[in-house]
């Protein structure tokens, strides 16, 4: 009988070792850094759904659409900046990866009947749905992100029409305007310590949506005049129904936190050590010229004073070419030597910018040092705020209120019925950027210059849009290709004699998705300036201005 018992006791110890074993081997095979699809909760994706959002709003619109819309001209590493070389390479893969998170963020509040995460998943798909053919034209939208179903249709998804994604975005937004219409304590749910826009509050988000839907409607104005005009009014006439941003407390920002490089403001001199991508980015002429011209204070914000101003003065000996009383002394000889003329120098004694796409901008204005022309002080720097990591005044901006009242002012100007007059709204979005940048008590004054004074044309309305789009340029450059203005010319060394109008398709695509890349590309309007490049160029028009003779 003892016998029998410690078989058994043996028999059931080994049962137990080996049944421990499993669940050993089980749990090793389970990541303890990665979450669990099936039980995930949502916010810990949606954080990165909207950093990375902001990330890449931010980097459209400092970076190189800053260089093609002449905010900014760089002194180095200028090419795509300066003269428009994207060498076919503009992939929007990391586009579509915030859309896949933003899908299982989705998913997840749908299974979990959490209808605040949902309306914020809609109103970021539409955003960057809105992003992407804003910047290509056509592209998978209706098969996209359903690449794990591994059929055709999904692993090669066919390209949706501009039209059609603009329709899409638009209705989007309509539900998501529903889902966020309620007060955050009927919510089951909340997204507090995730959101890094509005820290959690519905409504806020609610604006944001109505507003995205006002950008849009916009955008296809042109081409679908009726559509767009009922779509705006409608807005307006509810504002109970259709909350939009009109303050610029709601407007749809992104902080940055200052833990890491990419964590931070770009092309920071924190986590640069030699400061070289804070330097290289300098203030273009076009921009400089047309805030000069009506004593904007905003340039002060966004640039420095040029450092050692240039001083040509006929009355100087010959060879004079000193530095004096903090200013740099030259005799008209000395230009003559150096084959440079007058008028392609500056002598602005408060901000200088680099013209566009010009040769050697790294010696613009006589630099001293040809080596290392991003010490050229003769030219303004940005402002010191945009050495810093973060900062009250860095943000990612998506949306705001200074372009709603833009939006609502050119729909006036329409004879569009939205509740008030096209000044009005004009000047409410100059205050609403003056508030922006601090300037609050200094924009009646603005408002009374004689350029600034409202005329009530378009060309107008729109060049204050294009100034109060700094840091977020590619919603001016999507405003100009639109309306041609404000009127910018390409500089002389630019690849084109024209500013582009969209991105290339890029190379991966047409070689992994040929025939849909193949077909979008046809469906692209060729021009003069395309024929290098044949129907995928950067000069090839997408649907939403073919036909309206804009920009050129």
């Amino acid at each position: 009988m003892k016998r029998n018992i410690k078989i058994i006791a043996l028999i059931s110890t080994i049962a137990f070792g080996v049944f421990s074993c499993q669940e050993d081997l089980i749990d090793m095979n389970v990541n303890p850094n990665g979450a669990n699809p099936e039980t995930a909760n949502p916010n810990l994706v949606l954080s990165t759904v909207l950093t990375e959002a902001g990330k890449t709003i931010v980097n459209l619109g400092y970076q190189d659409i800053a260089g093609v819309m002449q905010h900014t001209q760089k002194d180095g590493w200028s090419g795509g900046h300066n003269l428009y070389e994207w060498n076919r390479n503009n992939s929007w893969a990391g586009y579509y990866g915030i859309l896949r998170n933003n899908q299982f963020v989705n998913e997840r509040a749908v299974e979990l009947d959490q209808e605040l995460q949902q309306g914020v998943t809609l109103v970021m798909k539409s955003m960057m749905f809105g992003l992407i053919t804003d910047l290509w034209g056509d592209a998978p939208y209706t098969q996209a992100l359903r690449g794990a179903e591994g059929t055709p249709e999904a692993t090669f998804p066919a390209f949706d029409t501009q039209e059609n994604i603009y329709r899409g975005v638009i209705q989007d937004l309509e539900t998501a305007n529903q889902l966020l219409s309620k007060p955050l304590a009927e919510y089951n749910s909340t997204i507090e310590g995730a959101d890094v826009y509005f820290n959690g509050d519905p409504s806020k988000w609610r604006k944001m949506a109505n507003s995205l839907k006002l950008r849009y409607y916009m955008r296809v104005s042109e081409k679908l005049p009726d559509f767009a005009k009922e779509g705006i009014e409608t807005l307006l006439a509810n504002p109970e129904q259709y909350p939009i941003i009109t303050d610029p407390e709601d407007d749809a920002t992104m902080p940055f936190a200052d833990n890491s490089s990419s964590t931070s403001w770009p092309n920071n001199t924190r986590f640069d050590a030699n400061e070289s991508n804070y330097r290289r980015i300098k203030m273009c002429q076009t921009l400089v010229e047309a805030m000069r011209s009506k004593n904007d204070p905003r340039l002060g914000v966004w640039a420095n004073r040029v450092q050692i101003p240039l001083v040509v003065d006929e009355n100087l000996p010959p060879g004079t070419d000193r530095i004096e009383n903090n200013q740099r002394l030259l005799s008209p000889d000395v230009l003559e030597e150096r084959n440079v003329d007058l008028e392609d120098i500056s002598q602005n004694s408060d901000y200088v910018g680099i013209p566009p796409a010009i040769p050697g901008p790294q010696v613009y204005n006589l630099s001293p040092d040809a080596n290392q022309a991003a010490f050229n002080p003769h030219v303004s720097w940005l402002n010191d705020i945009y050495r810093e990591p973060n900062g009250p005044l860095l943000r990612a901006r998506l949306i705001s209120a200074s372009e709603v009242n833009f939006i609502l002012a050119e729909a006036a100007l329409k004879g569009w019925s939205v509740g008030n007059t096209a000044e009005n709204y004009y000047q409410a979005a100059i205050m609403a950027s003056f508030a922006t940048w601090g300037l609050s008590d200094q924009a009646a004054a603005y408002l009374q210059e004689e350029e600034v004074r409202f005329e009530g044309s378009l060309e107008q309305l729109m060049e204050q849009k294009w100034i109060a789009s700094w840091t977020a340029a590619a919603e001016s450059w999507f405003d100009y290709r639109r309306t041609g203005f404000p009127q910018l010319q390409a500089g002389p060394f630019a690849i084109r004699a024209a500013l582009p109008v969209r991105f290339y398709y890029m190379i991966d695509e047409r070689n992994l998705n040929p025939e849909e890349t193949e077909a979008a590309m046809a469906r692209l309007e060729t021009t003069n300036f395309s024929e290098v490049d044949g129907e995928n160029s950067a000069w090839s028009k997408p649907w939403v201005i073919q036909g309206t003779g804009k920009p050129w």
